[in-house]
């Protein structure tokens, strides 16, 4: 992550960098979590059982795919984000907000789960941002 301060000539503070650290690990965490949520769905359409009145109800297999999918991308855009590519971090930023959205629609088969991933989306993206922006960085002399 230090790509950022040989072409700015600024050095990123210590806090944010291991913000970004951690929210590439929890991306790799999210994604790798996500793929066996889709797997164990493709395997056995009997696996969750979904909650009574739910208003959006979709088939079991979809979200196995919809999960397997995401969570491979996911995966690769917090290892991206390690590496310091600046489209892993954009990457990361979509991911993140679709995962948090499909994992809305998940609630009514593993609410917990559900939730928490939500809220780690949440900080992710919220550090990705913040990462990106200019009060983020601290200025240092590189003589």
């Amino acid at each position: 992550m230090a790509h950022g301060s040989m072409t700015t000539g600024k050095q990123v503070s210590g806090w944010v960098t291991g913000l970004v650290l951690f929210a590439g690990l929890m991306m790799i965490i999210i994604g790798v979590y996500q793929t066996i949520v889709g797997i164990a769905a493709l395997v056995d359409d009997q696996f969750y059982v979904v909650t009574a009145q739910y208003a959006y109800k979709v088939d079991v297999t979809a979200w196995g795919w919809i999960h397997l999918i995401l969570g491979i991308v996911v995966a690769l855009a917090g290892w991206a984000v390690i590496a310091g590519q600046t489209w892993g971090r954009v990457i990361g930023i979509i991911m993140a907000t679709l995962s948090a959205i499909a994992n809305f629609f998940f609630i009514p088969y593993y609410p917990f789960w559900s939730l928490l991933i939500i809220v780690l989306d949440v900080f992710v993206i919220w550090a990705l941002c913040v990462y990106g922006s200019r009060s983020a960085d601290r200025t240092y002399s590189m003589d």
